[in-house]
């Protein structure tokens, strides 16, 4: 199994490549590859066929796969570009375990 350290609605830039300091949202996460799919960023062309043939076929541009590795989550309270920590958290009387930002310590 392999972890992936974003998750699916997470706001992220991305730190290496040709889109580096373009932020974003994750759409999708693909931990098996290690890939993410992030809003507005890696733009590809794709090549649609008309289905049903009633329908438009044509040159489409769609965001496209990078590598989790190249983006870093951004914390909501001090506006910064931060790894992830984690922290147990006492709720209701069970511990949960909750992700947090390791710059300002404020939940992810």
């Amino acid at each position: 199994m392999n972890k992936v350290h974003v998750k699916k609605d997470d706001t992220v830039i991305v730190v290496s490549g040709d889109d580096r300091g373009k932020t974003g949202k994750v759409l999708e996460v693909s931990p098996k590859e290690g890939k993410v799919i992030v809003q507005g960023v890696g733009i590809v062309k794709k090549h649609v066929k008309p289905r049903p043939p009633q329908e438009n076929g044509g040159i489409v541009e769609v965001e496209g796969a990078m590598y989790a590795s190249k983006v870093q989550i951004v914390c909501p309270s001090c506006k910064k570009a931060t790894r992830v920590a984690h922290k147990f958290v006492e709720k209701n009387g069970k511990k949960k375990k909750v992700r947090t930002c390791a710059k300002c310590g404020a939940e992810l």
